[in-house]
């Protein structure tokens, strides 16, 4: 019997970290959102052109990191997505179904926040990630949308004008600002990681990361 929590009928869907990739019915295409600072960091590093393996994005973010090897462990198409390419992760998607020449799904996947007790707590910039993408399918009629996933989109669309305020002001956001999250993890062979500012920036690049081979490309 279907889990009630599959979303399976919808052919996008929205959970929360490893344990919503296994929750949520198989898809053809996970979309892994970390906005702080992974899912921002790793556009800006394959559109300057570097391949990045998946054990040096660690350091970018542990969590996004986790999502991102328990989508790839159920052998679909893993994307990276979030606030600041948005449009460009749906295009992709829309992309891939028409290659496909069939009706794709698609789990997108907040990482949100896991404290040191492995317990997983919401994270505002993953919501607002997540509906950004959910709210660019929809705007290329790819619209057959779980209730998680209409939700989030429409809380991006309302909010979509503050977006910069809810991600500095955000618990994450604030984490970042104090200096509490080791500037170790962010540092990645001299690449910059995103800051809030650029991370709350839509739809301000075109490149989609896309785990191949166990490293990040750009989707083409």
């Amino acid at each position: 019997m279907p889990s009630p929590f599959d979303q399976s009928t919808y052919q996008v869907r929205l959970d929360w970290g490893i344990e919503g990739v296994a929750r949520l019915a198989p898809a053809d295409i996970i979309v892994v959102v970390d906005v702080l600072r992974f899912s921002s960091t790793l556009p800006d590093a394959v559109a300057a052109g570097a391949e990045i393996p998946l054990a040096n994005a660690v350091e970018w973010s542990s969590n996004g990191a986790a999502v991102v090897t328990a989508a790839a462990a159920t052998g679909t198409i893993v994307l990276v997505g979030g606030i600041r390419n948005a449009s460009a992760v749906a295009r992709a998607i829309a992309a891939i179904q028409e290659r496909r020449g069939a009706r794709t799904s698609v789990s997108v996947i907040a990482a949100g926040e896991v404290d040191a007790r492995g317990v997983l707590r919401f994270a505002v910039e993953d919501h607002l990630g997540a509906g950004a993408i959910a709210a660019a399918l929809t705007d290329l009629g790819i619209d057959h949308t779980a209730p998680e996933a209409a939700v989030a989109a429409e809380g991006f669309r309302a909010l979509r004008g503050a977006l910069r305020h809810l991600l500095t002001a955000s618990g994450s956001g604030r984490e970042l600002e104090i200096g509490v999250a080791s500037t170790a993890r962010m540092a990645l062979s001299g690449i910059t990681p995103a800051s809030t500012a650029d991370a709350a920036a839509h739809d301000a690049i075109d490149v989609v990361p896309m785990l191949q081979d166990g490293a990040f490309v750009a989707f083409a």
